[in-house]
């Protein structure tokens, strides 16, 4: 369910999902898709990664997991949007662009077919803090974050998923835990989540694949 009120710029969003508020302010503007050849790669590897399981659906229906490239300089960056992580295949009426954002406002601005993703906070703040990554890869998987868990870099329990205090946590990440160097992290308070990014969605998702085999 989605409840929302008009504003001079679009549409002003408080997103939920299974009566559970998300935790981003969202001010969508409805948009034509993204040109499919400018996102071939977002779109292979998105499907790639929903065929082994790492973006889905739990039994309660919540849906986890979602990819994101940077365009060209900018801090602006193409996601999947929100609730598409049970379609096993995604066209590109199910990405969006994240035009702007606040991390302390808890705020951000995006146009496309469908909103974009809970977790585009927290994808803003890695891309915002560093300009070499290009894309970033957000998956679950119960036995490997168990087994990564604080032998990476590794967000705060207290921490929630979804929230200016997650994206702001990146930024501790960078400067304490070498995250820069390991490009990828385990999320204490998002049980069974884990973010890794790289230059291009290539280099992401060799890092995932290197602590897969």
């Amino acid at each position: 369910m989605t409840t929302s009120v008009e504003s001079q710029s679009g549409t002003c969003l408080w997103c939920t999902q299974s009566k559970k508020k998300v935790k981003y302010r969202c001010d969508w503007q409805e948009a034509d898709p993204v040109a499919a050849a400018t996102i071939a790669d977002l779109m292979d590897w998105r499907d790639r990664l929903h065929s082994w399981g790492l973006i889905s659906v739990y039994e309660n229906g919540i849906g986890f997991g979602n990819v994101s490239v940077r365009v060209g300089n900018s801090c602006q960056f193409v996601i999947s949007g929100t609730q598409t992580a049970h379609l096993r295949s995604l066209g590109p009426e199910s990405y969006c662009t994240v035009t702007e954002f606040n991390l302390e406002q808890n705020f951000l601005g995006c146009q496309g077919p469908v909103p974009a993703s809970s977790e585009s906070l927290t994808h803003a703040a890695i891309y915002l803090h560093r300009d070499d990554v290009g894309a970033i890869i957000h998956v679950h998987n119960p036995k490997l974050w168990q087994q990564l868990l604080f032998k990476i870099p590794t967000t705060r329990k207290e921490i929630p998923y979804g929230t200016p205090q997650m994206a702001l946590e990146m930024f501790r990440l960078f400067e304490e835990e070498n995250l820069a160097d390991r490009k990828i992290l385990a999320m204490a308070g998002h049980e069974d989540g884990i973010i890794c990014f790289g230059s291009t969605l290539d280099e992401a998702g060799t890092v995932l694949s290197a602590v897969m085999n």
